[in-house]
């Protein structure tokens, strides 16, 4: 028999509607958003479900956005099924907070507080214009690092930040060094290089400042060992441990996201299907390309994706 795991989706999922149609069929999905409004004390659902969009992209913004449509997806999924068997949660950057709830580790007040405060750290690391992100297609993971040492070395920081999927690589770091970068690795023979309409470095070592922030703000919320172990970002293994969370959560800031690694980890498990919870279907689409073709992946997001999963009967 296999494995059932539950992934989370991080920044870039996010739309003006999202959750709204879910929050006026569930009563689950209603009080998170409800929730969310009154732990940040200004109208988040309103945000989420009318925009203005460009209020929506701002990162303090958008994390806190994201985990509440997430979890609100899974409370109305809880909420008509509340003996559904998970094997494994994992989250895309912000998306392991999502998977951080979803496990018991961390209460969705503070795990929405905490995100907000998060995005803010993020805003702030590096001043807008020094840093920048691209998406560098068809490289290899070994001959792209080495492009990004090379550029370091010459004093414009630069290094991989998200292993997404075989054949996409994100690079972050100075506005510079991810330039230099792209077109090393393009000279190198890189398909395409896609610079990311991103308001910072993520997932780089100039997030640093950003990651000492956040360790003071974790280190007042209870965190709790996980139910269900949480397969994390920085090093694509399950944690359980109270505090193997937190010291994973901080590192994750300024540490690369490892996605491929994480879901072939997972793979390597039996795990069989997985779900992706939450706004989009970025998370769906990156599964394609790592899992085995015989491997069962679904996108819910609404009270019509929530209820195709339940009538197929794969849960």
């Amino acid at each position: 028999m296999g494995k059932t795991a539950f992934v989370f989706p991080g920044q870039g999922s996010q739309f003006v509607g999202m959750g709204q149609a879910l929050a006026e069929q569930s009563e689950a999905a209603r009080r998170i958003f409800e929730q969310a409004d009154e732990a940040l004390g200004f109208p988040l659902s309103r945000l989420c479900f009318e925009g203005p969009e460009e209020e929506l992209r701002l990162t303090a913004n958008t994390q806190p956005a994201i985990l509440a449509a997430s979890i609100a997806v899974l409370e109305a999924l809880r909420e008509k099924k509340s003996d559904i068997q998970v094997d494994y949660y994992a989250g895309h950057s912000l998306g392991e907070y999502s998977a951080l709830v979803a496990t018991g580790a961390l209460s969705f007040t503070d795990a929405v507080k905490t995100v907000r405060a998060r995005g803010q750290f993020m805003e702030e690391a590096v001043p807008a214009g020094q840093g920048a992100m691209a998406a560098v297609l068809g490289m290899e993971r070994s001959a792209l690092h080495a492009v990004c040492e090379e550029v370091s070395a010459n004093g414009n920081p630069v290094q991989l930040a998200n292993m997404n999927c075989p054949g996409q690589i994100v690079i972050s770091g100075s506005a510079e060094g991810v330039k230099l970068a792209g077109e090393q690795a393009k000279a190198a023979g890189a398909k395409r290089v896609l610079p990311l309409n991103v308001s910072g470095p993520f997932h780089s070592s100039l997030m640093q400042p950003a990651a000492d922030k956040l360790q003071a703000v974790l280190a007042k919320v209870s965190v709790h060992d996980a139910v269900v172990p949480v397969v994390a970002n920085v090093s694509a293994r399950p944690v359980s441990d109270a505090r193997a969370i937190v010291d994973s959560l901080i590192q994750q800031v300024a540490a690369p996201v490892l996605w491929e690694d994480t879901i072939q980890w997972m793979v390597e498990q039996k795990v069989t299907t997985f779900v992706e919870v939450g706004p989009g279907k970025v998370l769906a689409g990156l599964l394609k390309k790592i899992a085995p073709a015989e491997t069962k992946i679904v996108s819910v997001q609404d009270m019509e994706s929530l209820t195709e999963l339940l009538n197929g009967g794969i849960l």
